[in-house]
Order: structure tokens, then sequence, then C-alpha cells
């Protein structure tokens, strides 16, 4: 019937706007970001001397 294809559209908006929105949010809190440690780590600065 054509008079229900304007529903069959908006069902399937419907159902793509869920999945996407779905689909970001379970990538977005699925990612656990450790924070950084607060220990103090050791950085050897090479110093170079320049012979021009």
């Amino acid at each position: 019937m054509p008079q229900m294809a304007p529903m069959n559209w908006i069902l399937l908006y419907l159902m793509f706007s869920i999945t996407f929105l779905l689909f970001n949010f379970i990538n977005y809190y699925i990612l656990m970001i450790s924070p950084p440690s607060t220990e103090k780590k050791n950085f050897f600065l090479k110093i170079m001397s320049w012979k021009w």
C-alpha cells in the first residue's frame, strides 16, 4: 500500500538513529582511560655540545 510508505521511512529512520546512537555510546564508554601515574619518571637529558 503506498499510503503506508511514510511509516516505513519513519521506522527505518528511527531504527538507524537508535542503532547509531547505541553504537557511539558503546564505543565511547568501552574505553577505560587510566589516569596518568603519579610516580616520577627519571628523564635523562642528553646534553649535546655542538662543535661548529
